[in-house]
């Protein structure tokens, strides 16, 4: 029985933390477009902090309650995911079209943040001078994506897509998904905790799967429904952007709210998976740039290494 409320935890806490996180970006562009903010300040802010809402609320309650390690593995599993489970998913139902500006400007910056992501993890100590860094880094990012002109049609597009709502309801809702952020992140922590403790595991192999999945799965269900009506153009431009801010924002929340040592796992096993994932797709956009798609092949590798990485996982915790 007691199994069974730490699965009902979850599930109930994923399902919260999925809505309320979309309801938390309709309402916070509402509130941007009446202040009359840029669409391209409100795409490259707003909507995509909006998609990393669930890993930072997750990774912050986490930290906050202890559990350094689950949010450590949300923030480096949820990459891993995004690489290996969404865009290989989706690459599978139909090719990846590969935009010049995602070559040019943001797999460059991505690539700099993951080996940068290697100083702040490889001494398996996270403290708050790290987090300060990566938030550092953050700001940098910010800057080098706005002056680099990112594509305003693109943008103007996706924030397009967001109904508007009125100033009331907006306000109301920001605050109501907000509230169930934390609530639903709670409930989520606590499924997850005592799973990792009924299963006798440690809380960082609950964060790289199924927390790290559960988190993934708007992104996954937003490029597979994309990928069917032949809109998923800025899928990949989607998860690289996700990626950059898990690693700027999800991970400086343990930094900073419950410094502590981490297990030799994160960095030789899920940073490594991670880094590995990461320069994969790297060399597919580059190699595959000619042709424009990242095809059905490349992404049965990315599914492939991404169940390899799971029974990594699960040999690490049977041996």
């Amino acid at each position: 029985m007691e199994l069974f409320y730490f699965f009902a935890a979850i599930a109930v806490g994923l399902a919260l933390l999925i809505w309320s996180a979309d309801e938390f970006v309709t309402s916070s562009v509402s509130i941007a477009r009446q202040f009359k903010i840029s669409p391209m300040i409100i795409g490259l802010t707003i909507v995509a902090f909006g998609t990393s809402a669930p890993e930072m609320v997750v990774s912050a309650t986490a930290a906050f309650e202890g559990a350094t390690g689950l949010a450590v593995g949300n923030a480096l599993g949820s990459n891993i995911a995004n690489i290996g489970l969404v865009l290989g998913i989706t690459a599978l139902i139909a090719p990846l079209p590969i935009k010049p500006l995602v070559i040019r400007r943001e797999l460059p910056i991505l690539l700099a943040t993951s080996a940068a992501a290697y100083l702040v993890l490889y001494d398996l100590e996270l403290s708050i001078l790290d987090g300060v860094f990566l938030l550092a880094l953050m700001a940098i990012a910010m800057y080098l994506l706005l002056k680099s002109n990112p594509g305003a049609a693109e943008i103007d597009a996706e924030i397009a897509d967001i109904p508007q709502e009125s100033q009331t309801k907006a306000i109301i809702m920001f605050v109501l998904s907000l509230a169930v952020l934390i609530v639903s992140s709670k409930s989520l922590v606590y499924g997850a905790t005592g799973l990792a403790k009924y299963w006798q595991v440690s809380d960082l192999v609950i964060g790289v799967t199924i927390v790290a999945i559960g988190t993934s799965l708007p992104e996954l269900a937003a490029s597979v429904a994309s990928a069917l009506k032949g809109h998923h153009d800025i899928a990949l431009g989607n998860v690289i952007g996700s990626n950059l801010f898990n690693l700027l924002t999800v991970l400086p929340m343990p930094a900073l709210i419950h410094p502590s040592v981490l297990e030799a796992s994160v960095v030789n096993r899920d940073y490594l998976s991670m880094m590995v994932l990461t320069l994969l797709l790297t060399a597919f956009a580059f190699l595959m740039r000619k042709r424009g798609v990242i095809s059905r092949a490349e992404g049965g590798i990315f599914l492939t290494c991404y169940i390899l990485y799971l029974g990594w996982v699960y040999q690490s915790i049977t041996a």
